[in-house]
């Protein structure tokens, strides 16, 4: 029987300006985004439309929860797969086209990720649990546009 998760997020918008919506450009798109007593996490909208550029959007968030997930299963799998990773950092983009009645949707995701490991390490091995910390993420398995990954792997010297 699958184990259920669940996870609560409050969202609290932050800006009323004094008017509240009253029109399209009375408001901040200003939100603040907390969980169980964590640090708020500033948020707004994208600024094409209307957000403030100092503060992430939904959409910059799409695209790190997936590649933290992916990041984190592909830790788990070197550390149980003898594969000593010591450092990791991706650079992920995410592509969304808009529609013509304002709406839109991602298209796909691009993991970068550059990984150094320890010398001894298994370069073919580390490539492909890759695709295996693909297969388990979570949340790359629950959106419908394609995630892909363009791993660099490096070894120390």
């Amino acid at each position: 029987m699958p184990k259920e998760h669940r996870y609560v997020v409050t969202v609290d918008w932050t800006g009323n300006q004094g008017t509240g919506t009253s029109g399209y450009k009375a408001y901040a798109r200003a939100h603040e985004i907390r969980s169980g007593g964590k640090p708020a996490v500033p948020g707004s909208a994208d600024p094409s439309f209307r957000g403030d550029p100092a503060r992430y959007n939904p959409e910059e968030l799409l695209v790190a929860s997936l590649s933290t997930c992916h990041m984190l299963w592909y830790l788990h799998l070197c550390s149980v797969g003898g594969v000593t990773v010591t450092q990791y950092v991706d650079n992920a983009e995410g592509t969304m086209v808009e529609e013509a009645d304002g709406g839109g949707r991602f298209t796909g995701v691009v993991l970068k990720p550059e990984v150094t490991m320890k010398p001894g390490a298994d370069p073919t091995k580390a490539r492909a649990l890759h695709a295996e910390a693909h297969r388990l993420c979570f949340v790359a398995r629950s959106v419908n546009f394609p995630v892909t990954h363009e791993p660099t792997i490096r070894v120390e010297s």
